[in-house]
């Protein structure tokens, strides 16, 4: 079994289970975004998170097993590449976290998107100890979708 198969394992136990992505991560210990992105097959669990997974989702033992393999990352869907270091990397983080930010959105505020026109975006720096801090906060207002 291979990582994007384990991915829609998971997806469908979550479904049949009623588990939301939350408790998932508060089972393994970890932030949201970083256990949804993890279990839609962007970062490997460790052994003790995909066994704790597998057991709150009763997985097959060929879903923990892959939970825990070398992730495939986003190579460019595109097929280009930005130039710019600092460009490249917001591609990396949405290539990364997109998928686990859209299901959290899905999750937490029903089917719809955020706006990137009612938008506000805001940077700053974090000193830190081990070397300062980028934060960026997106805030956009969320649009059910209406049929």
């Amino acid at each position: 079994m291979d990582r994007s198969e384990a991915a829609q394992a998971v997806c469908v136990a979550k479904s049949r289970r009623a588990v939301t992505w939350q408790e998932l991560a508060d089972a393994m210990g970890r932030p949201p975004v970083w256990a949804t992105a993890a279990l839609l097959g962007s970062h490997s669990l460790t052994s003790a998170e995909a066994e704790t997974v597998g057991a709150l989702l009763d997985l097959e033992p060929s879903v923990v097993e892959a939970l825990q393999l070398p992730p495939l990352r986003d190579t460019g869907r595109s097929g280009t590449s930005p130039v710019d270091p600092t460009v490249h990397r917001f591609h990396e983080v949405i290539g990364l976290y997109g998928p686990a930010l859209r299901e959290l959105i899905h999750e937490q505020f029903g089917d719809g998107i955020m706006s990137a026109v009612d938008f506000r975006l805001d940077i700053r720096r974090a000193t830190d100890p081990a070397g300062d801090r980028v934060v960026i906060v997106l805030d956009g207002k969320f649009l059910a979708y209406r049929w």
